[in-house]
């Protein structure tokens, strides 16, 4: 049985009485005060994730535009440096290999930032198609700690408690910067729907950034289970959930990010196919028209009962005040306000087909 990690932020999860839970490997703070105090404090305030779980990859040489392109949905030509794009890396099926951030150093260095749960799987698969490629592929995720500082306050936040100055970036872009005399990387993505950064530095300077934003009492600590009931509400896939092996980005609604006028691709015959004639299934919202809470996996049934997909995931939204689910359904059902139910244990529910996205983004763009 393969043993547990923790993060570096470990010891300071379990002082904060955090529950804690194994999520993608890590031994991870689910809640400290509670999931809908924390939420709501993202979504009015700051609150502060560690996500030093994630996995980051650098990718540099002669080849390495070249060679991302050649992984990546995503047409990262198209860039200038300092620049985040997001997109897929795919198999030949067309399925996800994984959802992942690309940070444009230079036409030859590239850092990628991947799911905690892929970390071994992406490195492998990204080492198995460098073959004719003049680059040199280097797992980070050792290496790095993550914090992610989120909601309407999170820039007077990195100003005032952190002295990061964060004025200059623009929505999915970032810098590599001095904090203490320490090489940091700042980003402004954020995975909650509200304005918020990311800080990639070594563990210790870690420590030393959270210990100043939880003495600094603007910045809640956040637990990994409102960091899911945020995403899901403003329609952000989570790997495993709305995407995965034998899921294609086109039946996950995420054809936006997939380019097909650039040189090849893996995976890029099915995906255009799909594009051309469209997916036997798509992901959509459900509004479920009772209290009950739809769960991963939960059946999803036409008016004869006869299973036409199943729930990616679901919960009351916290937001929003409704019984909310995106679910994974026979395409010739996926019609907006169309009718369909969903079974949760041994009832039947009734639901109605809405947009994924439940709350409006806030992010600065």
């Amino acid at each position: 049985m393969e043993e547990i990690k923790k993060t570096c932020l470990y010891d300071r999860h379990v002082a904060l009485g955090a529950q804690m839970s194994p999520f993608a490997g890590f031994n991870m703070p689910i809640q400290y005060k509670g999931i809908v105090e924390e939420h709501n404090a993202v979504r009015n305030t700051c609150g502060v994730f560690d996500v030093s779980h994630m996995g980051e990859v650098e990718i540099k040489g002669p080849d390495a535009e070249k060679f991302v392109n050649y992984i990546f949905t995503n047409d990262v030509s198209t860039i200038s440096d300092g620049a985040i794009l997001y997109g897929m890396m795919l198999n030949e099926n067309g399925g996800v290999v994984d959802d992942l951030l690309v940070y444009r150093y230079g036409a030859d260095h590239f850092f990628l930032v991947i799911n905690a749960s892929n970390i071994d799987k992406d490195v492998r698969w990204i080492k198995s198609n460098v073959s004719g490629f003049d680059v040199c592929v280097t797992d980070l995720s050792e290496t790095f700690g993550e914090l992610a500082v989120q909601g309407p306050n999170s820039e007077s936040v990195m100003k005032d408690v952190l002295e990061m100055d964060c004025k200059d970036l623009v929505f999915y872009t970032f810098k590599e910067t001095k904090w203490d005399n320490k090489t940091i990387i700042i980003s402004r993505t954020g995975y909650t729907g509200e304005d918020g950064f990311e800080i990639y530095a070594p563990h210790n300077v870690i420590l030393e950034i959270w210990d100043r934003l939880m003495a600094s009492k603007k910045a809640e600590a956040c637990g990994l289970g409102c960091r899911d009931t945020l995403r899901f509400e403003v329609g952000l896939p989570l790997y495993g959930d709305e995407l995965a092996d034998d899921i294609t980005p086109i039946e996950a609604g995420l054809s936006m990010f997939v380019k097909l006028d650039k040189p090849k691709f893996i995976g890029r015959e099915v995906v255009a196919k799909q594009k051309e004639l469209g997916a036997p299934r798509k992901l959509v919202g459900l509004e479920i028209l009772d209290k009950a809470i739809a769960r991963h996996g939960y059946e999803v049934v036409n008016n004869d009962e006869e299973v036409i997909g199943y729930i990616t995931t679901g919960y009351r939204g916290i937001s929003v005040d409704k019984s909310i689910a995106v679910a994974l359904i026979d395409t010739a059902f996926a019609v907006k306000d169309g009718e369909v139910k969903i079974r949760i244990r041994r009832k039947v529910y009734p639901a109605r087909i809405t947009a994924k996205k439940f709350y409006k983004k806030s992010y600065k763009k």
